[in-house]
């Protein structure tokens, strides 16, 4: 697969999504956790959701 291919675009994408939701996972149980900072990571994974979604309708459509 190259770097530059959709797909790999779309890998690194959800191995992203999948380590945000670990992070925010463990701050959540952690009560000294800066809820700001979760705020902004769970925004984060919400925007790389979004891209991942336009990402997987694109290469969809490019397969079609």
């Amino acid at each position: 697969m190259e770097k530059n291919s959709p797909e790999y675009t779309l890998e690194n994408l959800q191995i992203e999504h999948r380590d945000l939701d670990q992070v925010i996972k463990l701050l959540s149980i952690d009560p000294e956790s800066d809820g700001n900072q979760i705020t902004r990571l769970k925004k984060r994974k919400l925007a790389i959701k979004d891209q991942i979604i336009r990402l997987k309708v694109d290469v969809n459509s490019v397969m079609a």
